[in-house]
């Protein structure tokens, strides 16, 4: 994970949330009281984000002692301490939303995630995500798939080159579009393209792209397009994908399922921060 990215990122939070002091806790206290405190999960979930909470505090105050019980990726149950914290009050309690926010998300994020990685283990098929993420925590949305067991679609525009319908539209057509991809890029630029029917599809496999990604298709047309195309391409499923579906697209044999739901409306995992 680039650091230098994250630390510019809660940099910016706790402008957002401390803004000009914190009128409660700068009223309350004098500045030297001390407190100590755990984040206990209030639900079962996969962990992820301990080092950026750490990083919140640590921001604020490098004297706070943060010590994590589990790591990223470990499984919580309710009443579970995830980690404790000790140091000057006022510093905790400045840095204790923001931290809890950053976390929240990201273990909600792991663990939905966890749960659609589980349910297609036995088919061989990779789950992963999209550029669908919360502006500004990409990064973040991003790694805690990874912790959940998936993995990473581009992580933006300038990953690789991915011909999308309305590029396709714009330019007349699939073959058009790739050539003129392929002429202009460096050879080893990854091209996908976007397909909606088995006609697509078919002028598609004539080109040099190196994914094919089959949109929104029901499952009697993807099992077709996974025959026709007999692994010379890779093949991925996205559109409207849940737990309800997952299983049956991992069925019928597409390399890669992506996920729009795994990053832009997941639940944020309940944990607390509880002095003691």
């Amino acid at each position: 994970m680039n650091y230098l990215i994250v630390d510019e990122f809660i940099k910016s939070a706790l402008i957002e949330d401390i803004n000009y002091g914190d009128i409660t806790t700068d009223t309350l206290f004098e500045g030297n009281e001390v407190s100590r405190g755990r984040f206990i999960a209030k639900e079962h979930g996969i962990v992820a984000g301990i080092e950026i909470a750490k990083r919140v505090f640590h921001t604020l105050d490098k004297d706070i002692v943060f010590k994590n019980s589990l790591k990223d990726g470990d499984m919580v149950k309710f009443g579970d301490t995830i980690a404790e914290i000790e140091g000057n009050s006022k510093s905790i309690l400045k840095g204790e939303r923001v931290a809890l926010n950053i976390m929240q998300r990201m273990c909600g994020i792991a663990t939905k995630t966890n749960s659609i990685v589980d349910m297609v283990k036995d088919y061989d098929v990779k789950i992963v995500d999209t550029r669908k993420t919360l502006p500004g925590f990409r990064i973040l949305d991003k790694y805690s798939v990874t912790v959940g067991g998936g993995y990473n679609h581009r992580l933006n525009l300038s990953d690789y080159a991915m011909l999308k319908d309305n590029h396709i539209k714009a330019v007349g057509s699939i073959k058009k579009a790739v050539e003129i991809i392929k002429g202009k890029l460096p050879f080893t630029t990854k091209i996908e393209v976007e397909v909606e029917n088995l006609s697509q599809l078919k002028e598609a496999v004539c080109t040099e792209a190196d994914v094919i990604m089959l949109d929104n298709m029901d499952l009697g047309t993807m099992k077709k397009a996974v025959e026709f195309v007999n692994k010379k391409f890779i093949l991925e499923a996205s559109g409207n994908v849940n737990e309800e579906n997952v299983q049956a697209i991992a069925s019928t044999g597409v390399d890669l399922i992506s996920i729009g739901n795994l990053t832009h409306s997941v639940k944020a995992m309940d944990i607390s921060l509880k002095f003691i």
